[in-house]
């Protein structure tokens, strides 16, 4: 009885990891077209709005979802007083603390770094075409992403329950 129990632990481990990596899989191409569209309301605030930057991450941090909402939100909060750090620096540090609860992966990372550099250093028209640069890139990554989950999301399900009955057979 307690072998079939251990088995039946061993099996519903591997398959709910196959499940979370799925998961994953599933979570990237929804997180970009997030951060896609916040960076579409950075966009409409810095062109139409006119509003300073902190305060345009803080509106957008608020419009968004989590784990977005943190990113934009510590990004806005390194901008204000008492940090007063530039976009890149806040930026950089806001991704340090908070990118890992995403699913994005390195790529995002780097097209918002090279954004984060223009941010709030130059004109109102030259920060759009970098934000426009990036949502092109963005986009591009999200169907690199809706590619990969449709390869990868079925296969790890399968994997981390044929794994786990191959654990439980090699054990018993």
């Amino acid at each position: 009885m307690l072998k079939l129990l251990g088995a039946a632990m061993i099996l519903l481990a591997a398959t709910l990891a196959g499940f979370r990596r799925a998961g994953q899989y599933a979570d990237r191409p929804r997180h970009i077209r997030g951060l896609i569209a916040a960076l579409q309301r950075l966009e409409t605030e810095i062109m139409y709005g006119y509003t300073p930057l902190p305060e345009a991450m803080k509106r957008i941090a608020v419009q968004s979802r989590e784990p977005l909402r943190g990113f934009f939100a510590a990004a806005a909060d390194r901008m204000c007083a008492p940090c007063n750090e530039s976009a890149q620096e806040a930026v950089g540090r806001a991704m340090e603390t908070h990118w890992k609860a995403t699913a994005m992966k390195a790529p995002e990372q780097e097209i918002l770094r090279q954004l984060s550099c223009t941010l709030g250093t130059s004109d109102r028209s030259n920060q759009a075409n970098h934000i426009a640069l990036a949502l092109q890139q963005l986009k591009q990554e999200e169907i690199s992403a809706r590619e990969d989950q449709a390869k990868y999301e079925k296969v790890s399900k399968s994997l981390g329950l044929l794994l786990g009955a191959l654990i439980v057979i090699l054990i018993f």
